[in-house]
């Protein structure tokens, strides 16, 4: 028996056979995110001539086994250039994470909405604290049709105008505070 610990990352040199699956798994959804693309979104990627070449390729071919073996070759071309890969997946993550922005403040809008329909007047005030540019007069109007229109079973058309309302404020806003960031009561 031996008695010493061996350091196998000493002995061995280099990456497991794993992470370089792993690593290579990785590119190959690169690969396949890069042949969906439409040509304009393509243009907004940065790729060598070569790269460009291989997924335009990888996008003419439509036989599905055909277009797995291209996109398979796509990933392999793509390793060859290692120091181009973060650019491409920030590229790729862009639209992506403004998405993602776009979708959480229509959440942070209808939360607002949802609370002010709730709550009334506090929550009008609080609102006109984060985002000064709002009309209390127009918002107070809204809250109380959005409110009767809720009791009588109508269709939420005042709900909606107070979306677009605070929607509108939170254009005009530079930096508009969470509602996460406001104190809340929760009596």
């Amino acid at each position: 028996m031996h008695d010493e610990k061996m350091d196998w990352d000493e002995y061995y040199g280099g990456p497991s056979r794993s992470m370089v699956k792993r690593d290579a798994l990785d590119v190959l959804v690169l690969a396949k995110e890069l042949a969906a693309l439409t040509e304009r979104e393509l243009m907004r990627v940065p790729l060598s001539d070569a790269l460009r070449d291989q997924v335009l390729e990888s996008q003419r071919i439509t036989a599905y086994i055909a277009h797995k073996r291209q996109v398979q070759f796509l990933a392999k071309q793509m390793r060859k250039h290692e120091d181009e890969l973060p650019a491409i997946r920030e590229a790729l993550d862009a639209p992506k994470q403004e998405r993602r922005r776009a979708a959480a403040a229509l959440h942070r809008i209808e939360e607002w909405r949802d609370r002010l329909i709730r709550d009334g007047d506090e929550a009008i005030n609080e609102l006109l604290a984060a985002l000064p540019s709002a009309d209390r007069q127009q918002l107070r109007q809204l809250v109380r049709t959005a409110k009767a229109e809720a009791a009588a079973d109508k269709p939420p058309a005042a709900a909606r105008q107070l979306f677009r309302v605070i929607q509108a404020a939170y254009g005009e806003a530079i930096e508009p505070r969470p509602l996460d960031e406001i104190p809340q009561d929760d009596a």
